[in-house]
């Protein structure tokens, strides 16, 4: 969902309206240094050696991406999940098909060698390498098992979506006879960009003036295979709109997931991404928070009495 404004500003207004309407102090450069329970209280060491102390504490503070940083929850009492780097693109350096950066194909099927991860959805192509919705949600789902292979791993690209090499074949074959005088170079029977489309005969040999009736089948067999299982090797990743969104942090057992309240202190509480959770692109990540924020919210003021 988004406001018809289609602007972020909008959602962030909401917000800080809701916090003055409760009267929410908001303390921005406020770092909090350490966090300590005892008598049933929090007390909050801030940076400037001042002290916050209160009832109730509700950790919302998003994910890290080096477990050091959570150290500070770790003295609490809870287990912290490795972080892992999710929803970032894949980095193929020197690669050629770079040159094609701006370049996206609406379906694809994109299948990581080696593993169960596969994804279906639209491919761009980038100045480094891949992105877009398939590539990121393949990120996401295979977030630790990328992460365990140094983000070195080989991709099989299907351009045509769920085209099978078999249906591909028997394309070809009406293509012959319906196309047979035009140049395959300037006939583009799937509707694939035009650059990807010249990109994909030049991998595979195909002189630019060929005919479709006189492309010989060995061309054609590497051609269906460039088409439906076109391998790349990726090297890397870069993070997606410098976003860090990470797998990782408090583990989920530890929390009520009815309350978002802690099994192991009571009366704290956690919201967002500092919990083990993370989402594919597409705004699940922010309705994450938002929600885990309002269980707990709701929760407390049911203890406090709160209406």
């Amino acid at each position: 969902m988004f406001p018809v404004t289609d602007s972020s500003d909008t959602i962030i207004n909401c917000l800080l309206r809701e916090a003055d309407k409760y009267n929410v102090e908001i303390k921005l450069n406020t770092e909090v240094k350490n966090v300590n329970y005892t008598n049933e209280k929090f007390h909050l060491e801030i940076a400037d050696s001042r002290q916050i102390t209160g009832d109730y504490l509700c950790i919302a503070a998003g994910g890290y991406p080096k477990s050091s940083m959570f150290e500070w929850i770790r003295k609490l009492g809870h287990t912290i999940e490795e972080p892992v780097p999710s929803l970032f693109t894949f980095n193929l350096p020197g690669h050629s098909i770079t040159k094609l950066m701006g370049v996206s194909v609406e379906r694809t099927i994109v299948k990581i060698i080696g593993s169960k991860l596969s994804e279906e959805g639209p491919l761009l192509i980038t100045h480094w390498g891949f992105s877009g919705p398939v590539v990121l949600r393949l990120s996401a789902w295979g977030a630790r098992e990328l992460a365990t292979r140094n983000w070195q791993f080989t991709v099989l690209i299907n351009w045509l979506g769920d085209h099978s090499e078999e249906r591909v074949r028997e394309k070809f074959q009406r293509f012959r006879f319906d196309l047979a005088t035009q140049k395959i170079i300037n006939r583009n029977p799937f509707g694939l960009p035009q650059r990807l489309w010249e990109f994909l005969l030049d991998e595979t040999g195909v002189n630019a003036e060929t005919r479709w009736a006189d492309l010989p089948s060995k061309e054609q067999n590497r051609l269906v295979k460039n088409l439906c299982t076109y391998e790349c090797a990726v090297k890397g990743k870069t993070t997606f709109k410098e976003e860090f969104v990470t797998a990782g942090g408090i583990n989920l057992k530890e929390t009520d997931p009815n309350t978002m309240m802690s099994k192991k202190i009571p009366n704290l509480f956690f919201a967002g991404e500092v919990m083990d959770v993370d989402g594919i692109t597409g705004g699940f990540n922010f309705q994450h928070a938002w929600t885990s924020g309002f269980v707990a919210g709701k929760e407390i003021a049911r203890l406090t009495h709160v209406s």
